[in-house]
Formats: C-alpha cells, structure tokens, sequence
C-alpha cells in the first residue's frame, strides 16, 4: 500500500512538473520574439520593455497574445508603437501565429522569405512601414491567410504569381508602393495554372472582395475578373488603355529604365547592412565576455569581487561611421554667416525646449528662417548625426510651390551646432491671421485659395514623394504666408522631434512613459493618415474662424461635428465675420472635412482623391469672385465708368 502511494505521488509530481515546465515549443516561441526584439533598434515607446530574456513565458508580454489550449504564440500585435529595425527571419518560427500586425512603424529590410512558413496566419499587416524588395514567393504558402494589408511601403518588384494559391484571401492591399509588372491573370501575365473554371491568377480569388493595387507602376491590361472593384483602386498606374487615371507618362517610362537596377541593388544592400550590426554586435559581445572573464579572474587572484553598475547598450560599443558625402549635394552654410544674417543671433521669432528659431536676411537678400537645434555635444551620438542627416536629406528633395524651400544647413564642431535654414515667408502664419486680432482678415475667395494651395502640397507629398513625406505636425501655424497670401508649409516639429527620441540618446521613464514622449494629440500628427485629420481641422479654421483647441470653445472637431451630421447645419460653422461665402463650396468643404476627421484612419481618403474633389467642386477665379460679391460688382462697375 505504501509502494502503491509513493507510486501515485511521484506520477502527480510528473504532472506538476509537466504543467509548469514549458515545452519546447514554447521555448522556440520564446526565442523568435527575442529575435524580434534584437532587430528592433529604437523602441521610444518602451512598448518591449516587458520582454524579459529570463521569461520562459512570453504570453503576457506587450503585443503578444497566446493560445488558452497550448500557450502557443497565436497573435503579434505592435502597431503604431514607433519600432525601427528589421523584420527578424527567425519569425518564421512563431508557427502557430495566426495575426500578425506591425503597421504604422518604421521596419525597414526586406519581408523575410520564412514568412511563408506562417501556415497559420489569417491576417498579415505590415502597412506604412519602410519596408523594401519584392513580395517573397513564399507568401503563397500561407493557405489560410484572409487579409493581407502590405500598402505604404518601398516594395519593389513584381505582384508574387503564388497569390493565386490563397483562395481563402478576402483582402489584399498593395498601394503605394513600386510595385512593377502586369496584374497576374491579365492578358499579358505569362500565367498558365488555372482553376476549375479556367481562371488563372488573381482571378482564381474567388472570395476576394476587397483589393487596392493603387500608385504603383503596375503595366499592361487589367485582368477582366477585376473590372468590377473600385476603379480608386487602380489609379496611379501605367496601365494601358484601361479608362484609369494613370501616372505621368514620363513617371511610368522612368520606371522602367530605373527599375531593374533598383531591384538588384536595395535587399543587397539591406541585408549587408544587417550582417553587419550582427557581426558587430557578436564580436562586441565576445568582447565583453573575454573581458569579464579576465575581471574575474583578476578578482579572485587578488580576494575582492566586482560587479557591474550598469549593462552596456550594443549602441554604445557599436562604431558607426558617418559619411558627409551623405549631404554633398545640400548646401551647407557656415554659422558666421547665419550669425550675420540673423543679427548675431538676437532676433528670435519662435522657441520650444529643444529648438530655437531666428530670422534673417542673407547677402543677397533672401529672408530665411533658421532652425537652431539645443542640443549638447555629450547627447549628439553617432545615431542622432544619422538621424540628423537623413531627415536633411529627406526635407532637402521637396519641391513644391507651396512647402517651404529648405535653403540648407550648418553643422560646426566648435562651438558645437546644428542649424537648418528654410526660405521665410514674410506675411506671417495662417494662425495668426485667422486668430489673433492683430491678424489681415481673410476673405473667403482668398481662404479658398488657400485650401486648394495647402491641398495641392499635401497631394505632392504623400501621393507624387516616393516614399510619402508626412508632416510631422500640420496645424494652421505651421502654414506660412507669403506677401500675396500664397501659403508655404515649413515642418518645424520634425526637428523638434528629433530631440524628443529617448532612443537616440539616454531618454528616462517617468510613470511607466519616456519624458520626452509627445502626448497622444500630438502624436496623431505623425503620419500620412494623421495629415488628412489636420488638414481637415485647417479646414474648419478657415471656415469658422475658431482655433482647433481654446480655452472657452474647446475642441473644434467636438463641436464642428454636431453641425456636419445634416447640411442644413452647415451655415452654423461659418465665421461671422465673413461676408459673401460662396454656400456651395460651403457645403463642398464641410463634406471634405466629414471624411477627413473620420474615427477610423484607414476609411480617410487620400490627399490626391480630396484634392480632386476640391479642384471639382471648388471655383476661384476671378468671374466667380463677382458673381458672389454685390460690393465687387460695383466697385467693377465704379472703374469701367
């Protein structure tokens, strides 16, 4: 009886241990997501922190959600959470996964091949990143996928024939990319597989109900299965004889000279750049094993023990190397000369905890605002000089009658500086000119025209920039006038928020977030999406009059909304100050706005579709001007006598 006892304990001790050890499966869950962690170089949000290497499980960590039946990885969920890095390969472990979704952050690389082995995964989102390289093959592999949202990234290459295989896939968005090649399933695709009713490519998605191919440089005819989606849902192609609005011709040719040559330098080159920060990552840790293992030593022969006061980032033993060639083709201006121009640097026209701006007059009499950024030499680490010089570059290519020219840039060791300088328009920003008291009062012909200007820049930078350049922060003060009232977009938050990345310098947490972290008002702003919204809040600026946040009316999207449910409430958003508003564009405007300010991002329509329903519905020429106006006619009428 006692051996039979002692038998039944030991097997419910098995059982204890069974139940709480973790299985091996697991532990490859374990290992992926620390893979993922490792690639991912700046999380400002801390939204990793909680992903313990000593964890044996991960199942309440941040983003990751798990099976109930085998405590298998089941969903990875980080988006809009300001990651960079690189898409692990080893994430092709997570087996079981069934969602995975990343969109709005900064990936950059290649989608790693082994994705395909998610046989699991139903939805797939890794939309508005910097993702680059062609859609791997293997992708087909996923036969249970249902969504898969790729748009807004660098994506090269032609659309993967094995998509064919996905017969379950209810959703596939692809724009906005440079997506090359005919549509598989079209006449001039070379596909010969075909299904039980002949259909091959694309069309043998029998299920497929929602597909967006927009702004690519897709060629040849589109499939005939396909005529029945939303013609929004090809334009900015170059497709042939078709009836979409195509790009410009001279767009699609130089695409196709270009685009061979793209592909075969750009995965290369970011898969060198990871073997790289691998290799030196290895050999940096070899390092420091090899010069613990000597501290020990030397501890022990001498009776005394040694500890560590703090773990040393991989960033800090990482040598970067910074290459000024980088900015050779950006003029660079000296700070004596700034000084110069900006009266030695007394006249202040703006100033935030991390940046200064000056005005100035140059030798040769542009008038150029300078931005100063407050930053020491101990905190500008080889990261931030890169990150300075990608974002001069990026700002530097703008070209647009209605964003700001960038005239260049300072960068000086001693004293150390670093300064951008922009082309200043001198009438002041539309903030004041809505708002203070001081400010012109606008008349509605001019704020139509200053909607389609601010219109047209926007569809410039999100729909004809390749990659999308988002303002960081688009509000009516960071719309600049020019003497005729032509307005002029001068990002000055994005190098504010250069300063405000706890991951490119030694940022603190307080109460769990980094105190440099832009409020969440703020951060809505970060985005194409978010653009939309503020243009739709500068829309209702200029029609009402009223500021976007103020102390006695609160929120203006709040209260607009309570009148652009019904048009007949439209007039109630009107400025009373304004005379001889035109009512049809009145209600154009509160329309456009309506979509704009939608709660969900993703129903927002682009800048290129809102700016063709402005350009439609909206009239500013001069006849229009006298029609609407009774004072304009008899002024006109005043000069003919």
């Amino acid at each position: 009886m006692a051996r039979l006892l002692g038998v039944s304990l030991l097997i419910a001790g098995l059982g204890c241990v069974l139940l709480v050890a973790p299985s091996e499966s697991s532990l490859d869950d374990v290992s992926a997501l620390l893979a993922f962690k490792k690639a991912i170089y700046e999380d400002p949000l801390a939204m990793l922190s909680d992903w313990n290497t000593d964890d044996e499980d991960p199942c309440a960590w941040t983003g990751v959600g798990c099976s109930p039946i085998d405590s298998r990885v089941v969903t990875l969920e980080l988006a809009n959470s300001s990651l960079k890095g690189f898409l692990a390969l080893e994430i092709g472990s997570l087996i079981s996964l069934q969602n995975l979704i990343l969109d709005h952050n900064t990936l950059m690389g290649s989608i790693p091949k082994g994705i395909g082995k998610l046989r699991n995964l139903t939805v797939l989102n890794l939309s508005t990143n910097q993702l680059v390289g062609p859609i791997p093959s293997e992708i087909g592999d996923m036969s249970k996928i249902l969504k898969i949202d790729l748009q807004w990234n660098q994506l090269d290459g032609a659309i993967p024939s094995e998509l064919e295989e996905l017969t379950s896939l209810t959703e596939l968005r692809l724009s906005n990319n440079r997506l090359t090649g005919t549509i598989p399933g079209s006449n001039d695709s070379s596909m010969v597989s075909t299904n039980s009713d002949g259909q091959i490519g694309l069309c043998r998605l029998t299920q497929l109900t929602d597909m967006d191919l927009s702004y690519n440089f897709l060629v040849g005819d589109i499939p005939t299965c396909l005529m029945k989606i939303r013609r929004s849902s090809l334009v900015g192609n170059c497709f042939e004889n078709n009836g979409t609005m195509n790009r410009p011709a001279d767009q699609c040719k130089s695409s196709r000279v270009g685009g061979d040559e793209q592909r075969r330098f750009q995965q290369p080159l970011w898969l060198l750049i990871l073997e790289v920060i691998t290799g030196i990552s290895l050999l940096t840790a070899l390092t420091l094993c090899t010069i613990t293992g000597l501290g020990r030593c030397k501890a022990r022969s001498s009776g005394n023990s040694a500890t560590w006061t703090r773990a040393i980032s991989w960033k800090e033993n990482t040598v970067i190397s910074i290459d000024d060639d980088l900015l050779e083709k950006v003029p660079k201006i000296s700070r004596r000369e700034l000084a110069e121009a900006c009266e030695d640097f007394s006249n202040i026209i703006g100033s935030s905890h991390d940046t200064v701006v000056y005005k100035g007059t140059m030798e040769d009499g542009r008038e150029i605002a300078v931005v100063s950024l407050s930053v020491s030499v101990h905190y500008w680490t080889n990261y931030v000089e890169l990150y300075f010089q990608k974002e001069v570059i990026e700002t530097a290519r703008l070209c647009h009658e209605n964003v700001a020219e960038m005239v260049g840039y300072s960068k000086e060791s001693d004293p150390f500086s670093r300064m951008l300088v922009f082309r200043y328009p001198p009438n002041g920003t539309l903030y004041e000119h809505l708002h203070d008291e001081e400010g012109c009062q606008l008349s509605w012909h001019r704020r139509m025209k200053i909607v389609l200007s601010i219109a047209h820049a926007l569809r410039y930078l999100h729909t004809d920039m390749q990659p999308p350049f988002a303002i960081a922060a688009l509000t009516s003060s960071s719309v600049y006038l020019t003497e005729d009232f032509s307005p002029k977009i001068i990002d000055f938050e994005r190098w504010r928020a250069l300063l405000t990345k706890p991951g490119l310098s030694s940022g603190s947490l307080v109460n769990g977030s980094f105190n440099n972290i832009l409020d969440s008002r703020q951060r809505r702003f970060l985005d194409v999406q978010a653009n939309t919204f503020a243009f739709g809040v500068i829309l209702l600026e200029l029609i009402s009059g009223r500021a976007s946040l103020s102390k006695d009316t609160g929120d203006l999207v709040d209260w607009a909304r309570k009148h652009l449910d019904q048009t007949d409430e439209f007039s109630k958003l009107l400025d009373p100050k304004l005379k001889n508003a035109n009512h049809e564009n009145l209600g154009i405007i509160c329309n456009v706005v309506n979509l704009c300010i939608d709660h969900n991002p993703s129903r927002r329509p682009s800048m290129n579709m809102i700016a063709a329903i402005l350009e439609e519905g909206i009239d500013t020429s001069a006849a229009t001007v006298l029609r609407d106006s009774s004072l304009a006619w008899a002024e006109a009428e005043l000069a003919i006598s």
